[in-house]
């Protein structure tokens, strides 16, 4: 483990024509400036995780998969998540759900803030999340990001405007910070809470 902290941005949405990409670069840049993380934006879209199809949880049997375990050691590398998600039907994207299954272990005690999207700015997606982030024993910070109403289609194609993520600053840009304190002070806490159990066990 080392002491600066290592964040990935997930970008939730392997659609080819998604908009995530779109808020994850943006947040990718407002975490990196910082200053104080290393920070690495991961796209789903590059890693060809299967269908969740193990015998059970890698927290009961190891997976076999070659691609699942691929994920798992990518996942392993980080001590916080920032994810990125559409809100699909009132939850995340089926290809985030199938992300979060194949791992277990690795997204054990660390913390995740969301970025979320749509037109009440993905708020079920972002609520679902949190649930399914207790299950996987992570850390859910309490501010988030939600791009929905007017600014939504401000900066998605559908509504005709196009304008950058940094145009809607005046209405997220407060979250976007809030989010990304809490998400600095849990990652340094369970770091070291790791650390002490990690002492202990040897």
């Amino acid at each position: 483990m080392t002491t600066k902290p290592r964040i990935a941005v997930i970008i939730g949405s392997t659609r080819d024509a998604r908009f995530g990409a779109k808020p994850a670069e943006w947040i990718t840049k407002k975490a990196h400036d910082r200053g104080d993380w290393d920070v690495e934006l991961v796209d789903l879209k590059d890693y060809d995780v299967p269908l969740f199809n193990e015998a059970a949880s890698n927290a009961w049997v190891p997976s076999e998969d070659p691609n699942a375990i691929a994920w798992q050691k990518k996942i392993a590398e980080f001590d916080g998540y920032i994810f990125v998600t559409a809100e699909y039907n009132r939850s995340i994207t089926g290809a985030l759900k199938n992300a979060l299954d194949q791992a277990y272990v690795e997204w054990n005690r660390k913390p995740f803030g969301i970025v979320s999207y749509g037109s009440v700015g993905g708020t079920r997606a972002a609520e679902h999340l949190r649930t399914i982030g207790v299950e996987l024993q992570m850390v859910s910070t309490r501010s988030a990001v939600h791009i929905g109403g007017a600014d939504f289609f401000a900066v998605h194609p559908l509504g005709g405007q196009n304008k950058e993520i940094s145009e809607i600053e005046g209405s997220i840009g407060d979250s976007a910070t809030s989010m990304l304190d809490d998400l600095d002070w849990w990652t340094r806490a369970t770091m070291k809470a790791r650390a002490e159990d990690l002492k202990k066990a040897a």
